[in-house]
């Protein structure tokens, strides 16, 4: 038995508004989970069912083998982490750190002793007899991740906790976040919007939209073996180019190139004879210099975008806008025409109506 389960939870305000759809999930003890997906698409709303601050309309919510759809959130044995830092502003770091533990009534000598270790693992020491105003956006966040984690508590439940820090402070608090899950060892169910960081922090991602759940899976299944238009659109960065061809004679025309994809159809190939697919590619996966059996594509350079360590560069092809990523080195000028190579193990195909893999 896993140690969180969800099974077919649904979330149905009083208005009717049905904002999450049989939800279904196992987390195991220690497990680092992220929920991602668009604004509005329930992952908040099911979060905050799994910490007894929303009620669950129909299906059942297990900790550890046992129904606690109506458990307290006291009982529940959660800690919870917001967006917003909520933090107490009239106490100091310190307080802010115990206050928790003071309310329990846990011995004071045990209180600095927790606070003082807490403080050491996020990097507060120097700061505890400082006000919250007196520190930076990543220094409070700190303090609101350290408030949970002094509790000791088996669940850990975090709402976009990043997304009031700069682009630097997301990046070092990603990493402090993943190392102090390490440490706890304590069961993480962490949402955000951000795939870079579902991507960078997760054990499993369950990717949601419109209330659903899309694809439950690691990182590198999501990244590589997507399920439909939509995951595969959401995860990577660029997002996946998409091309709506329909398949003759077993291929697909592009401008001027023509394309096999019977044998990636295989016995489905006649099925789709005469119907409209998705061809989809990575932009990473091109290549400017091909190499045998990749398919050859042309179009014209309409923008390029510098990055540093590589280049975006934006190409119509055949009335269709396409993004390749390149080396700095490979970056074409703007208005040429240029031909790319997709590798043909690096393509993928969609039904053109459902939107699932074929």
């Amino acid at each position: 038995m896993a140690y969180l389960t969800l099974k077919n939870v649904n979330k149905i305000y009083p208005n009717g508004f049905h904002a999450v759809h049989d939800f279904n999930m196992e987390a195991e003890k220690g497990e680092f989970i992220v929920f991602v997906g668009p604004s509005g698409c329930g992952k908040s709303t099911t979060l905050r069912m799994i910490a007894g601050l929303e009620d669950i309309s129909k299906g059942e919510f297990l900790i550890d083998g046992e129904v606690a759809n109506t458990w307290s959130p006291r009982d529940r044995e959660v800690a919870m982490v917001f967006q917003s830092y909520a933090l107490y502003p009239n106490m100091s770091v310190y307080d802010n750190l115990a206050f928790g533990l003071s309310l329990q009534g846990v011995d004071e000598d045990v209180i600095d002793e927790r606070v003082q270790k807490t403080a050491r693992l996020l990097g507060l020491t120097d700061y505890l007899d400082r006000m919250p105003r007196a520190l930076s956006g990543g220094q409070r966040q700190r303090v609101a991740v350290g408030r949970s984690i002094i509790r000791k508590v088996g669940i850990f439940l975090m709402d976009e906790p990043l997304s009031n820090l700069d682009a630097k402070q997301r990046v070092t608090m990603r990493s402090e976040i993943t190392q102090i899950h390490r440490e706890t060892g304590a069961t993480t169910i962490y949402v955000t919007h951000d795939q870079t960081e579902a991507m960078t922090m997760a054990d499993r991602i369950v990717i949601m939209k419109d209330g659903y759940v899309q694809q439950v899976g690691t990182p590198k299944e999501v990244y590589f073996n997507p399920c439909n238009m939509f995951v595969a659109g959401f995860i990577g960065e660029p997002p996946m180019n998409f091309v709506r061809r329909r398949v003759e004679n077993g291929c697909i025309r592009i401008g001027g190139d023509v394309l096999d994809v019977a044998w990636k159809l295989g016995d489905r190939a006649a099925e789709y004879e005469g119907r409209e697919i998705v061809l989809g590619f990575r932009p990473e996966a091109v290549e400017m210099n091909g190499s045998d059996g990749a398919y050859t594509l042309c179009g014209n350079v309409e923008l390029t975008e510098m990055l540093g360590d590589s280049a975006n560069v934006y190409v119509d092809m055949d009335g269709e806008k396409v993004i390749l990523k390149v080396t700095p080195h490979e970056m074409p000028r703007m208005d040429e025409d240029v031909r790319f190579h997709i590798p043909k193990g690096s393509i993928y195909l969609f039904d053109a109506v459902t939107e699932t893999v074929i």
